[in-house]
């Protein structure tokens, strides 16, 4: 039913299936066609776990082998009467450890929560378990999400698949390692600071920030306040993205400020026009983003793929100080973590359980007062009404996914950047905050390789709500670069 093949790229030293490379669409298709069995998909992705994984600690919280495929047999018997919940039906699947599932440990990466099992899903497992997929486990994250460096007290560091002495990025580090080693077809995570944007480009994948309110998120008890953090897909293929889009987006009553709009869309046709469109190249914002030596020719050179579509790209400064981002990012993010965690801080006992990074930040939110939160948002509203000019002018904007490349594991965050000094634990990632504050459409495409064989990203902005125009450009990107994108880890 299908064949083996020498996959010294990501077969950890052995041959494996040829079922664990496919897509997540082509698995689809052929568990539908009955070319392949569930039985025989959940078979071979839990022996290519078992044998990869611990290269990269991508997946955690691993569920019982026999009880996975007794799902699998399942999904089998109710294809054989002609029933199938949906597009990943018998697909096995493991959720980001920041998402509630039902039965399955959630741990934050936090100690706090070490032994929490969930007796209901969020709203995003919800929907990926009625469309038919297997969970099979948790992804790894840094503690609490906290940092775009995976790695927690719970279960370690989860290591870059293209250079195991590399991080992984974050925080959806584990998602993004588990799809570059074929662990996983498809993956979610979530997006505060880059979370989905900086791993997937130290993948040579696709990470996409829908718009705000695009991906409702939750059930949680305030939902009005932060807007910063969204849900959202992680593939190896636009059309995965997109399609795990679909599935994701949606309105929920739970979440009143979600996007009422029907995602069937993001399921259809993704070709698109790109001759004549716009594309406004921010780079290092004149010198104030310092960059690795090597990550705006990069970046620069994928541009070039967009000018060979037909594109119109030049290089724009915004008229805004950028300095005012990053203050109001600042505040408006201690102020969510404070929210979060400042009750566990408030206990003696807990606080001595956070990690340093997650103390900083409920300390800072702690000291605001609501005036200081009034102002970070006014600045990130006077924002949004520039890139309302910006895209009078533009179709989209793009800057480099992160400043630099993959770092050692051992390293919790980068001290300097080409000789100026991080003054926080999160300032190495400030490139992802003009995207962020927007809430407009992100998406990270894959832009090439250093030198030293480490992957690195371009990010992509997109107009408000205009989520499909993205994954369309992504989708016209992806096809000029068959080459790059086939590029996979080494043994």
């Amino acid at each position: 039913m299908f064949t083996t093949s020498s996959m010294s790229a990501s077969g950890c030293g052995q041959r494996l299936p040829e079922i664990v490379q496919w897509d997540a669409l082509s698995l689809s298709r052929a568990i539908h066609a009955r070319e392949v069995s569930c039985r025989e998909v959940m078979s071979s992705y839990l022996a290519h776990i078992e044998a990869c994984n611990p290269r990269v600690n991508a997946l955690v919280s691993l569920q019982d082998g026999e009880r996975l495929m007794a799902e699998a047999d399942e999904r089998d018997r109710e294809l054989a009467c002609g029933e199938s919940h949906g597009w990943l039906h018998g697909i096995p699947q493991a959720i980001k450890d920041l998402s509630p599932t039902a039965g399955i440990r959630t741990t934050l990466g936090s100690p706090l929560f070490a032994d929490q099992v969930p007796t209901r899903d969020g709203i995003m497992v919800e929907r990926i378990k009625r469309a038919g997929a297997i969970v099979i486990g948790k992804t790894n994250t840094p503690e609490f999400g906290l940092g775009s460096q995976t790695y927690n007290p719970l279960f370690g560091a989860t290591r870059n698949a293209f250079d195991p002495a590399r991080c992984a990025g974050g925080s959806s580090g584990g998602a993004a390692a588990a799809l570059a080693m074929r662990l996983l077809p498809v993956a979610d995570g979530s997006d505060m600071m880059g979370s989905l944007r900086n791993p997937a480009a130290y993948h040579n994948v696709f990470g996409f920030r829908p718009s705000f309110g695009r991906v409702p998120h939750g059930p949680q008890p305030e939902v009005f306040g932060h807007q910063l953090a969204t849900e959202g897909p992680m593939g190896r293929t636009v059309a995965d993205v997109a399609r795990l889009l679909a599935t994701q987006a949606g309105p929920d009553p739970r979440m009143p400020l979600s996007i009422v709009e029907d995602p069937a869309a993001f399921a259809g046709d993704l070709e698109g026009e790109i001759r004549g469109q716009r594309i406004g190249w921010l780079g290092d914002w004149q010198g104030y983003l310092p960059m690795e030596p090597g990550v705006l020719p990069l970046c620069e050179r994928a541009l070039g793929t967009f000018r060979e579509l037909g594109a119109d790209v030049e290089a724009v400064v915004p008229d805004f100080d950028p300095a005012r981002l990053w203050q109001a990012w600042v505040t408006l993010r201690q102020w969510a973590v404070a929210g979060n965690l400042g009750e566990a801080y408030l206990d003696a006992a807990k606080r001595e359980r956070l990690k340093p990074e997650a103390q900083w930040e409920v300390e800072g939110g702690l000291a605001l007062s609501a005036l200081d939160v009034h102002r970070a948002n006014l600045i990130r509203s006077a924002w949004y009404a520039c890139l309302l000019e910006l895209f009078e002018d533009y179709d989209y904007l793009a800057l480099p996914t992160a400043q630099v490349f993959p770092f050692d594991v051992d390293t919790p965050w980068p001290r300097a950047i080409a000789g100026r000094r991080m003054d926080t634990y999160h300032r190495w990632m400030e490139v992802v905050i003009p995207g962020s504050l927007s809430g407009c459409p992100v998406i990270s495409l894959p832009a090439g390789f250093s030198d030293a064989g480490l992957p690195m990203g371009i990010q992509v902005i997109g107009r408000h709500q205009a989520d499909l125009a993205v994954l369309r450009l992504a989708r016209a990107y992806e096809a000029a670069n068959e080459a790059l994108l086939s590029r996979r880890p080494i043994d």
